[in-house]
């Protein structure tokens, strides 16, 4: 999977353009992803991620970086063997591209705020 653009609230992966959060798989995008409590990620959001074979996830807070990551969560991921890098979506996203050329990852994004 690779995104080719992406601009506040809309994102374009393998050619196919998303409006709402997506959790992109090396072989599938999921979309929309809710979250529990909308800008406050929870374990539970991440449920399909966990149970995957995946130890690379790249977390994209929103356009401004809204969404909190509680260090709970992380740590968590970090148990169960999979790294976490967290930023901002756009910069995520080019992080997401760098590592899934390279190996299977997968990228939980807020597209918005």
């Amino acid at each position: 999977m690779h995104v080719d653009e992406y601009s506040f609230g809309k994102i374009t992966i393998n050619g196919n353009s998303y409006s709402k959060d997506v959790i992109i798989f090396p072989d599938r995008v999921f979309s929309p992803w809710w979250r529990g409590e909308g800008h406050l990620l929870q374990i539970d959001d991440l449920a399909e991620i966990v149970k995957s074979d995946i130890a690379e996830l790249v977390i994209g807070t929103g356009y401004y970086g809204t969404m909190q990551v509680p260090s709970q969560v992380v740590e968590y991921l970090n148990k169960k063997g999979i790294t976490v890098c967290i930023e901002k979506t756009p910069k995520a996203l080019q992080l997401y591209n760098r590592l899934a050329s390279q190996k299977a990852a997968i990228a939980a994004l807020h597209l918005t705020c």
